[in-house]
């Protein structure tokens, strides 16, 4: 048996581990009831056992399986504290680290994609791999001039893993409510098979770094690295050093978390409008803060393509929520497709159900918490909830999707960070139709 077909075994046993652990966790918690302990203590620890397993073995998986469970990770701040606390380290680690490949593997994809003298490219090069993703990782080197540089390596197979986990993941998306009742796994899976080929090809996201690189070159906010060299498998990057987003998350003061989200915040508005383009893998892992302030920027394999800015209608119906005009943002909101034709929704009852979600730029300041995130989540997933059964009526059209995911993937890790800002101010700045006419 060949190396790759051992592990495509041993990939789909510990995929295939996840409903199986299920399983025998449900059956725990049958016994537990008949004994007449508390259902709401045998969904907690059927919570806790769940994820620690889902996440082990995510962690240990890199193709499709790691790029989910780093999708995931940044909406740890909406889990319930009871079942986030116990593996809130794990998801972390999914942000940053996977195993590495060796050396010699390394070595042969260099060899493939910058010739078999890619030594002469470089004065020197680290085998060890500084950092690790989904589908690729970096290694530490020093470029032929001197230069400080990161050079990405794509993991051979990537796409064929990549396409397999997804496919795979996708059987087992009702796990995932176990984890929190409102969270549908499946639109997510559908989106990130769909941008595969895109973050497969590193010579696309070299010409979209690039174009990034140019938009904010000299800016005092944000930084990105230039593109030094790229092949299809293989991008070098000048290197950056900073503080990661995940330690800033887990230890970083109030003024770095404040302007760690600040700086996030202007990024996510500042993008289409100045480069076209939406930075669409807002992870702790793809982020550092810079001695001197700015927000240093990896990996732009996931971007959407904005050549008109961000939407006009966002930025207009959402100043209009906040003026209280429900009659017009009703009116909007099924112009963009949000409310298709035939469905009868009262108007107040839509502004009631937008508005809490609008807290974070009612006001001149505003701390995003785990705690509000929680809120909002049980608000909107609780079948009790009459923002349930609104939500269930209305539609999130197609153009809008990656813009949405990106948008509450930015919130989770605001949230995460706890930080404190003038989110109003960024978006008066940068979001077209929201400043007022």
């Amino acid at each position: 048996m060949t190396d790759i077909p051992r592990r495509a075994i041993s990939r789909t046993a510990k995929l295939a581990s996840l409903p199986l652990g299920f399983a025998g966790r449900a059956v725990l918690g049958l016994g537990k009831r008949v004994t007449g302990l508390a259902s709401e203590v045998i969904n907690e620890e059927i919570q806790q056992r769940t994820a620690e397993q889902l996440f082990s073995v995510l962690g240990q998986l890199k193709g499709g399986a790691m790029k989910l469970g780093q999708a995931l990770s940044v909406f740890e701040a909406a889990l319930p504290e009871a079942v986030a606390g116990p593996y809130r380290q794990a998801l972390t680690k999914l942000q940053e680290a996977a195993p590495p490949l060796p050396a010699a593997t390394v070595h042969k994809v260099l060899a493939a994609e910058l010739g078999k003298d890619w030594r002469s490219r470089f004065q020197e090069f680290d085998d060890t791999p500084s950092a690790a993703a989904s589908i690729g990782q970096v290694h530490r080197a020093v470029w032929s001039d001197g230069r400080d540089v990161a050079v990405k390596v794509q993991y051979p197979g990537a796409g064929d893993a990549l396409v397999a986990d997804l496919n795979q993941l996708s059987r087992f998306a009702a796990l995932f409510k176990i984890l929190q009742p409102g969270l549908d796994v499946k639109p997510l899976l559908t989106e990130l098979r769909e941008r595969v080929v895109e973050e497969l090809d590193y010579e696309l996201e070299a010409q979209t770094q690039r174009a990034f690189a140019e938009a904010y070159e000299g800016d005092e906010e944000i930084f990105v690295p230039q593109v030094v060299e790229a092949s299809t498998h293989v991008i070098v990057t000048e290197w950056m050093t900073g503080t990661p987003l995940s330690q800033i998350i887990a230890n970083g003061t109030p003024d770095q978390r404040n302007l760690a989200g600040l700086r996030m915040s202007t990024l996510h508005f500042s993008g289409p409008a100045r480069a076209g383009l939406l930075h669409a893998d807002p992870h702790p892992g793809n982020f550092r803060l810079l001695d001197d302030g700015r927000l240093g920027v990896l990996d732009f394999g996931a971007c959407a393509r904005l050549p008109e800015g961000h939407p006009e209608p966002i930025g207009r119906l959402t100043r209009l929520a906040l003026a209280g005009d429900a009659d017009a943002v009703l009116a909007g909101l099924r112009s963009e497709g949000f409310v298709k034709p035939d469905v009868d929704v009262d108007a107040e009852a839509v502004l009631g159900y937008l508005r809490p979600m609008l807290d974070p730029i009612a006001a001149d300041e505003f701390q995003f918490s785990r705690a509000w995130l929680r809120g909002e989540a049980t608000r909107l997933a609780n079948p009790k909830s009459p923002a349930y059964s609104l939500g269930k009526q209305l539609n999130l059209p197609p153009s809008y999707l990656l813009i949405h995911r990106v948008t509450l993937g930015s919130i989770g890790v605001l949230c995460q960070l706890e930080a404190k800002a003038p989110y109003r101010a960024v978006l008066t700045e940068w979001l077209p139709g929201f400043a007022d006419e």
